[in-house]
C-alpha cells in the first residue's frame, strides 16, 4: 500500500519498455519510484508467451496487457497496459537501430553499445529459423532483397536474421525482466497506480519546476508522490508515444486553446505537444500453407533499399471469430464452402474451453513503411488519464509513403511466388485471390474501393494497419532537447518513443530499452559530476 505523501529523488510515470530499464539504472545510487498503470506480467507467467501473442492484443478484459484503441483514420490499434510495456505484447524481434538515428538523435555510439549490450545479455536471444520461415527468408532472397547477411543485432541491407525476446522454450522475456538489475532497497513500483497529472511549482521571474505527481491506486485512493529537496531530482515521464503527451496537456503543458477547452489551468502554451504524431503504416499477406508449419513470430527480416520491411509469422493462435471470418472470406474467393475452406489454413482446435484455441495453418506477412512522411497529432478526448486520447495519423497522405507500400507489398508476392517458398502455398491461390482475402477481412474500419484487390494503392490504402511502433508527439528539439528535458521546464524529463522523429531500426523496442539504460546512465553522471561528456 503506498503512503498519501512520498519523497523521491527521482519519480518515474510508466513502467514500460524505457521506464523499466531507466528505474534500474537510476536506482543504483538514488531512490527511485515507478508508477505503472497496469499490473504485472508475472502474474500469469505463461500468459505472455509465445503462443498467445494476437489473443492477448485481441484481449478486452479490463486487466488486459492491450488497451485497444481505434485512430480517426479508422484502423484498430493498441497501447500497452502492463509492468513492461510494449515488450509484454509485442511480436518479441530484437533489432538495433540504424547508425543515422542515433547520429540524428546526438547519442554518444560508446555509451550506446554499452547500453544495448546490458539489455541483450538479459532478454535478447537468436532464434530458430525452422522450415516456414527459413523458406520465406530464401523466398525474400530470391525476391533480391540481397544480401544474405546471417544473424546479427545490427540494422544491415538485406535479409538477416535479427533477435528476439523469446527463449529456447518459446517463454519471453520484458523490460520488467531489466528491473532485475535494480537495487531492491532504492527502489519502489506501484502498479494500476495511475497518474492524474504532474504537479508544478511557478513563481515569478522563474522557471516553472516539476515538483511531483498526484497519482490514484486501483481503489481510488489518491496519493502524492513529491521530489526531495535536491535540486537534481526529477519527474520522468515514459508514458509512451500516447501516454507522454496526453499527461502533459492533462498537466497543463500543451496547445492553449485545447487545455482552455477542458477547463485545463494553462502552466505553459506549447503548441508542439501532441503534433508530430507518426505510426508506420503495415499491410499484410495472409498466406495458407497444405504443408505443416511451426508455431513462430518474426524471426528475420527484410530491409529494402526503397524504405520498406518485410517480416513474417506462422504457425499463431487466432480467436474462433477471426477464424471464422478468414474461412468465409476463403470460401467466397474460392467458391468453396465454409467447412473445407477452414480446412484449408487451420490446424484444428487445441483446446475447445479457450478462446486461445485455433492455430492457423500458414503464416502472415507484414510490409512495414520505413519513415513515413505522413504526420498526425493527438488530442484530448477527456479529462480521464485512464481513457486514450483522440488520436489521427493521417496514413497514406504523402504519395511517397503510398509507393513505398505498394513497391513492398510487390516484394513479399515475390517472396510468396518463389520457388523457395512452394511448399507452402497453394497454386490455386494466385496473387489476386491473397489480395482479395485481405480486402474481405474486417481489418478496420476503413471504406473498401472496388478496385482493391486488383491495384495496389488502393489495397495499400483501404486494408492498412498499425504494426504499434507509433512514436513522436513530444519530438526532439520540439518539446524536448538533446538531453531530452522538456523545453521551459525544470526537473522534467521524457524518455520514450514520444520523442522520436523516426521509428528506429525495423522494430524500436531494442532502442526504446537501451535508451533507458543510456539516459539513466547520463542522468546520474550529471547528478554526481556534472554534464556528461562525450569521449
Amino acid at each position: 500500500m503506498a503512503p498519501e505523501v512520498s519523497f523521491y529523488d527521482y519519480i518515474i510515470i510508466g513502467g514500460g519498455t524505457a521506464g523499466c530499464p531507466l528505474a534500474a539504472t537510476l536506482s543504483e545510487s538514488a531512490n527511485v519510484l515507478v508508477l505503472e498503470r497496469g499490473g504485472s506480467p508475472y502474474e500469469n507467467p505463461s500468459k505472455p508467451d509465445k503462443g498467445n501473442f494476437f489473443p492477448n492484443l485481441l484481449e478486452v478484459s479490463p486487466s488486459s496487457y492491450a488497451q485497444e484503441f481505434t485512430s480517426e483514420d479508422g484502423v484498430y490499434n493498441a497501447r500497452a497496459r502492463v509492468l513492461g510495456g510494449g515488450s509484454v505484447i509485442n511480436a518479441g524481434f530484437y533489432s538495433r537501430a540504424e547508425p543515422e538515428f542515433l547520429k540524428q538523435a546526438g547519442l554518444n555510439e560508446a555509451l550506446v553499445n554499452y547500453s544495448y549490450q546490458w539489455v541483450e545479455k538479459k532478454i535478447a536471444f537468436e532464434p530458430p529459423m525452422l522450415q516456414w520461415q527459413s523458406a520465406l527468408r530464401d523466398g525474400l532472397l530470391e525476391a533480391g532483397v540481397l544480401p544474405n547477411n546471417g544473424f546479427t543485432f545490427d540494422h544491415i541491407y538485406g535479409t538477416k536474421i535479427g533477435g528476439t525476446i523469446f527463449d529456447g522454450d518459446d517463454h519471453r522475456h520484458t523490460a520488467a525482466d531489466l528491473l532485475e538489475y535494480a537495487n531492491p532497497y532504492r527502489i519502489k513500483v506501484y502498479l494500476h497506480a495511475t497518474v492524474e497529472k504532474i504537479i508544478f511549482e511557478t513563481k515569478v521571474f522563474s522557471r516553472t519546476r516539476a515538483q511531483g505527481v498526484v497519482f490514484e491506486d486501483e481503489l481510488g485512493k489518491k496519493h502524492w508522490a513529491l521530489l526531495t529537496k535536491d535540486y537534481k531530482s526529477e519527474v520522468i515521464l515514459s508514458a509512451g508515444a500516447l501516454g507522454s503527451p496526453q499527461l502533459l496537456m492533462l498537466s497543463g503543458i500543451g496547445p492553449s486553446q485545447q487545455l482552455k477547452k477542458f477547463g485545463i489551468k494553462v502552466v505553459m502554451d506549447q503548441p508542439m505537444v501532441g503534433q508530430g504524431l507518426v505510426d508506420n503504416p503495415l499491410n499484410v499477406l495472409l498466406v495458407p500453407s497444405p504443408s505443416p508449419v511451426e508455431l513462430s513470430l518474426v524471426s528475420f527480416v527484410g530491409i529494402t533499399r526503397f524504405g520498406s520491411y518485410i517480416e513474417a509469422c506462422s504457425g499463431i493462435s487466432f480467436t474462433p471469430s477471426w477464424s471464422r471470418s478468414v474461412a468465409k472470406a476463403l470460401a467466397a474467393i474460392l467458391n468453396q464452402t465454409e467447412q473445407s475452406s477452414t480446412k484449408m489454413f487451420q490446424e484444428g482446435i487445441l483446446n475447445p474451453e479457450s478462446l486461445l484455441d485455433t492455430r492457423v495453418r500458414g503464416g502472415i506477412i507484414f510490409e512495414k513503411v520505413k519513415d513515413p512522411i505522413s504526420s498526425g497529432y493527438l488530442e484530448l478526448r477527456n479529462m480521464n488519464p485512464r481513457d486514450n486520447p483522440k488520436v489521427t495519423f493521417n496514413y497514406f497522405q504523402a504519395p511517397e509513403d503510398l509507393m513505398k507500400c505498394v513497391h513492398g507489398v510487390k516484394i513479399a508476392i515475390d517472396a510468396v511466388y518463389s520457388k523457395s517458398f512452394s511448399n507452402f502455398r497453394y497454386e490455386i491461390l494466385s496473387a489476386k485471390a491473397l489480395l482479395e482475402l485481405i480486402v474481405n477481412l474486417p481489418l478496420n474500419q476503413r471504406p473498401r474501393h472496388l478496385t482493391s484487390a486488383f491495384s495496389l494503392e488502393k489495397f495499400c490504402m483501404d486494408t492498412v494497419m498499425t504494426i504499434w511502433h507509433y512514436h513522436g508527439g513530444c519530438r526532439l528539439g520540439k518539446v524536448v532537447d538533446r538531453d531530452y528535458k522538456v523545453l521551459g521546464v525544470e526537473a522534467l524529463r521524457i524518455v520514450d518513443g514520444s520523442t522520436f522523429t523516426s521509428s528506429p531500426g525495423t522494430n524500436p523496442q531494442a532502442t526504446v530499452m537501451m535508451l533507458g539504460r543510456y539516459m539513466g546512465l547520463k542522468i546520474l553522471q550529471e547528478r554526481y559530476f556534472g554534464k556528461y561528456r562525450k569521449k
